[in-house]
């Protein structure tokens, strides 16, 4: 099972109305009155005018992107943030293991991060999405951490959120498809066929 994630979150609105025209912007809906903005190279073409570069090397440490943030792309991040934070998320799994990170804008600069963590052996509020998911007022709630309290665990990669906006669906429409789904199921063992939290995001 694999999970791959590159996205920009934030206030739906602020998100709205900063992509409004645009082509390749699509916005997925999430808890919270939050909007994830799925991180095509078409899109960062179209927001900068140039072709995106990514990494040679798996990502790490001091280079905690895949995406390499171009100084026009983090720029105008940084324009976004005036309105509200706004964070650009990375994960990938695959066979159990993987990396996430994350970076967060506010007030035109970079407050927090880039944060990188290829182990998860630590606090799970100090993985890097979930840090700043917090930072951008994501409260906490009844699923195990704002990762899932958002619903990014709805949809497995990029291909899927961008499905997800285009269709206008909300992380509602899952938890109704699984109760509409254990209405109609005894057993205990059964599970529905929804999209899931990614094996503990690949730590287990």
């Amino acid at each position: 099972m694999s999970y791959q994630l590159s996205a920009v979150v934030a206030d739906t609105e602020l998100l709205r109305e900063r992509t409004e025209g645009l082509d390749h912007a699509v916005l997925a809906a999430l808890r919270q009155d939050f909007a994830l903005l799925p991180v095509t190279p078409q899109l960062v073409e179209e927001l900068t005018g140039g072709l995106p570069d990514f990494a040679a090397d798996d990502p790490g440490p001091d280079r905690p992107f895949h995406l390499l943030l171009s100084p026009a792309l983090t720029e105008l991040l940084g324009r976004w943030s005036r309105e509200g934070p706004v964070a650009y998320l990375e994960a990938e799994f695959a066979g159990g293991a993987g990396h996430q990170a994350a970076m967060v804008w506010l007030g035109g600069e970079v407050t927090w991060g880039p944060r990188f963590d290829g182990m998860l052996d630590g606090p799970r509020a100090e993985w890097p999405i979930n840090a700043a998911l917090a930072r951008l007022g994501a409260e906490p709630g009844p699923w195990i951490d704002h990762f899932a309290e958002l619903g990014l665990h709805l949809e497995r990669d990029n291909a899927g959120w961008l499905t997800h906006g285009r269709r206008g669906l909300t992380a509602d429409y899952w938890d109704e498809l699984a109760e509409e789904w254990e209405s109609k199921e005894s057993g205990d063992d059964q599970q529905p066929e929804r999209p899931g939290p990614v094996g503990d995001w690949g730590s287990s």
